[in-house]
């Protein structure tokens, strides 16, 4: 039970994360600002690709402390993060931003491979991950592993452990999960951790990681740092436990700017009853209430008032936003119809053609545009032009 005479271990029913046990003598929020990148398969990695793009532009990527990702954003993280020092070393150029980093994403999103990868890992040796991850190295990683981040800003993957029920995070420094603990200086593949952090159940999960008990620093975690816990790590999606990728982030910094690609339940008048289809809507529903209740809650933030414990600066913007809501003169021409049908791509890592990626590119580097024109800096100045012909 937690003692509510300890100001550390009370629970702010308006927070958009729970306070655990390392959390406790945590201290007060930083100053410096964190993007958060939500999951979505192809959909929601392409979009943030246009939200990265405005932000380069504008130079406010370049003073960014910590990007925390989760599935779909993940691969954009990964992406970035491997074309980082090439990026960031001069002022935003498009043809060297395009080399860098929106090509290797863009050739992935040319590409069906959940499909491939399921049919191939039941008939064949190996697994359905060790596929994903093939892919993902071959049109995106190139070998990389987690020891080639940058140092700064601190990348932060994200995956849920399916032990443990709580978070693990890829990092340059370290990989942990508070219960199971901490391995110092990971040499994971970026192709792995961007796996396991996509690893959408039931049919892409779980991702299952060897490692050796012995690489935990010791007494690093709370109750699970032992066998089977340390040997044998089965990883699910990270959007699991946090669709928005929030909790990295939130804890550590004052300004939060969440960028949210993730989908949207539809209706269904006779849900499946056989259990493998029922289950997945039942999941499907599950992630949209938590979605939803991040949201509401991180936007709480933004509203209470300066000096609360919980009040944070900053913006959030969706591939659902309708941009009219921002009341700008001179937003982009967004029509929320044809926006709409962008938001019902669907959640796949299945091939989309190029005027699709040029489209949802487009959309998501004009409502990141808005947001912080409206609520990060009025001075940005006018409207931009979008980064390809035609519009969304």
């Amino acid at each position: 039970m937690n003692d509510v005479t300890d100001p550390a271990l009370r629970i702010d029913p308006q927070s958009p994360v729970r306070p655990i046990p390392p959390d406790r003598k945590a201290k007060k929020v930083e100053t410096g600002t964190a993007l958060c990148l939500s999951g979505g398969g192809y959909r929601a990695m392409v979009f943030h690709v246009g939200v990265i793009w405005r932000l380069h532009e504008t130079g406010l990527l370049k003073s960014l402390k910590r990007i925390s990702s989760v599935s779909g954003g993940s691969i954009t993280a990964g992406a970035l993060a491997l074309g980082w020092q090439k990026l960031t070393a001069k002022p935003y150029e498009r043809a060297s931003f395009e080399r860098d980093f929106v090509a290797p994403v863009r050739k992935l999103a040319s590409e069906t491979i959940d499909a491939e990868s399921v049919i191939f890992g039941a008939l064949l040796p190996g697994t359905i991950s060790d596929r994903i991850a093939a892919a993902y190295d071959k049109y995106v990683f190139n070998g990389a592993t987690l020891q080639d981040l940058p140092d700064e800003p601190r990348f932060v993957i994200n995956a849920t452990n399916a032990q443990s029920g709580v978070l693990w995070r890829f990092m340059k420094p370290y990989m942990a999960d508070y219960r199971v603990g901490i391995v110092d200086h990971p040499t994971v593949s970026l192709a792995a951790a961007v796996t396991a952090s996509s690893a959408f159940p039931p049919v892409l999960s779980p991702t299952v990681m060897r490692l050796d008990p012995a690489s935990f620093r010791p007494g690093s975690g709370t109750d699970l740092q032992k066998e089977p816990y340390t040997s044998k790590i089965f990883l699910s999606d990270g959007g699991v436990y946090d669709n928005l990728g929030l909790e990295a982030a939130w804890k550590r910094y004052d300004t939060i700017l969440v960028s949210d690609g993730g989908g949207h339940i539809a209706d269904e008048a006779e849900p499946k009853t056989d259990w493998a289809r029922h289950s997945y809507r039942i999941f499907n529903l599950v992630d949209n209430q938590v979605r939803a209740l991040r949201k509401r809650q991180v936007i709480g933030s933004y509203l209470a008032a300066a000096g609360d414990a919980i009040h944070r600066n900053g913006a959030y913007w969706g591939i659902r936003t309708d941009i009219a809501d921002y009341k700008l003169a001179d937003a982009l021409a967004c029509p929320h119809a044809q926006t709409m049908q962008l938001a019902e791509t669907p959640t796949r890592l299945k091939r989309m053609d190029d005027r699709l990626q040029e489209r949802l590119i487009n959309w998501g580097y004009a409502v990141c545009d808005a947001a912080l024109r409206k609520h990060v800096a009025p001075g940005f100045g006018p409207k931009p032009a979008f980064p390809y012909s035609g519009g969304v």
